[in-house]
């Protein structure tokens, strides 16, 4: 009797472990699936990778054209205005270079705060000679151009009274403010840049 009490309870034994293995309890189905997800976050703990920058299943990705939102154009400072000098003469000839040249100063005539081009702004320029004489021989009035660009080409300043080398410089537009001011070459420059930009009106 105990012999066949043995056979039967390993019967009933062997019964439960083919039950378990044809999946018949859906909780260890899900058991094993959870353990599964958890086994890829567990190698990573083990490899000391950071498991919080991992995506998650699903998660969205940057495309690759995707760019960061434009930042805000920064607004343009005000040229520093200079000093006017004794030898302004108003209702200089239009002309776009005095004298034989080799020294060209350019740029653009721009609005404060929008940095907007201003064309047809009116530049006035005057300097000295080579001797560091005024004559009318070296003043003019340039227009800007549709985009605001002016170029100017002249002698290199002459000294006098112990000033650096210099070119006066005086600009109106309707709506802006007058500007006066002064460029100031370097010794050895043959051209330079020289932006010019006004503020509006009061």
């Amino acid at each position: 009797m105990k012999a066949v009490s043995v056979v039967g309870y390993l019967s009933l034994a062997l019964l439960a472990l083919f039950a378990v293995g044809c999946g018949g309890d859906p909780e260890a189905g899900s058991a094993e699936e959870s353990s599964a997800t958890t086994q890829p976050i567990a190698k990573l703990i083990e490899a000391g990778e950071d498991t919080t920058t991992a995506a998650a299943p699903g998660a969205e990705e940057p495309s690759e054209g995707a760019s960061e939102p434009a930042a805000p154009a920064a607004g343009c400072e005000p040229t520093q205005p200079d000093m006017l000098g004794p030898y302004y003469v108003p209702d200089a000839p239009v002309r776009t270079s005095v004298d034989t040249g080799g020294y060209v100063t350019s740029g653009n005539v721009l609005s404060t705060g929008t940095c907007q081009p201003i064309p047809g702004a009116r530049i006035e320029l005057w300097l000295a000679d080579a001797g560091g004489n005024y004559d009318d021989a070296h003043r003019a009035t340039v227009l800007a151009g549709e985009g605001g660009e002016y170029s100017f080409e002249s002698n290199f300043p002459g000294l006098y009274e112990n000033r650096p080398p210099h070119i006066h410089v005086r600009v109106t537009a309707p709506g802006y403010a007058e500007l006066v001011t002064q460029h100031y070459p370097e010794a050895g420059q043959t051209e330079a840049n020289f932006d010019l930009v006004l503020q509006p009106a009061a």
